[in-house]
């Protein structure tokens, strides 16, 4: 992990409007309740999960030494989310702290910061973001590369890689979520995720959208972001 630990960033709990996009599998638009939680500034690292590989001898994502991934502050791509799942593991015991994946509600919440957005940066379509027409040309791209347009101060959400969440997926959640701190179902074969991707002809990915694998796939357009309960006083 970076020197002194990860990178939080505390987001305050509240009630939010939770999707509402133009897909079934983003409605019902529906009212949720989020606690307070921190969530990393970014997606880790492959500085950071190569220092995971070689503590634990834990087998690395089959693209690993491939030269387009192989900058070491881009997200670390191709891991399961089985394998992220072990990461936090490890990191939980490294940082003496519960450190775990995001709800969906939370990424999403985090994503809006307490406003009715399309996208983590506001409403202008991805085509808007700084030197759109000159990145992701074959890979992901560092993730301090670019200035933060997000009003807590996190990079590439909402874009560079889609972002695992801790979820089992259900296209029809929504209709039974429960009010407070939504967990996801119960069970399932897919687990969600959300965010962007470098490989898509989009690059930059809505709030609200969902996406979803089976929990063993890696593709090098995934990677995950680290969240933790809130701090208590």
């Amino acid at each position: 992990m970076l020197p002194g630990g990860i990178d939080w960033i505390e987001v305050p709990g509240d009630l939010f409007w939770m999707g509402g996009g133009p897909r079934d599998n983003e409605n019902p638009r529906h009212q949720v309740r989020v606690s307070p939680f921190r969530l990393a500034r970014t997606p880790v690292t492959r500085q950071e999960y190569q220092s995971f590989l070689d503590s634990t001898g834990h087998p690395a994502p089959p693209c690993w030494e491939e030269p387009a991934f192989g900058h070491a502050r881009m997200p670390a791509v191709a891991p399961s989310w089985e394998d992220a799942a072990v990461f936090c593991g490890w990191t939980s015991e490294r940082e003496g702290d519960a450190v775990r994946l995001p709800t969906e509600a939370e990424w999403e919440w985090a994503a809006r910061a307490g406003r009715d957005v399309l996208y983590p940066w506001g409403d202008d379509p991805p085509e808007s973001l700084p030197d759109y027409a000159r990145r992701w040309r074959e890979g992901p791209e560092p993730v301090e590369a670019y200035l933060s347009l997000h009003p807590l101060g996190f990079l590439g959400l909402g874009e560079n890689v889609h972002e695992w969440c801790s979820d089992w997926y259900d296209p029809r959640y929504y209709e039974v979520s429960p009010l407070n701190d939504p967990p996801g179902p119960a069970v399932g074969v897919r687990r969600s995720s959300r965010g962007g991707s470098w490989r898509h002809q989009v690059k930059g990915s809505r709030c609200a959208a969902r996406s979803a694998i089976p929990p063993g796939m890696r593709y090098t357009d995934y990677g995950f972001r680290l969240a933790a309960d809130g701090r208590r006083s």
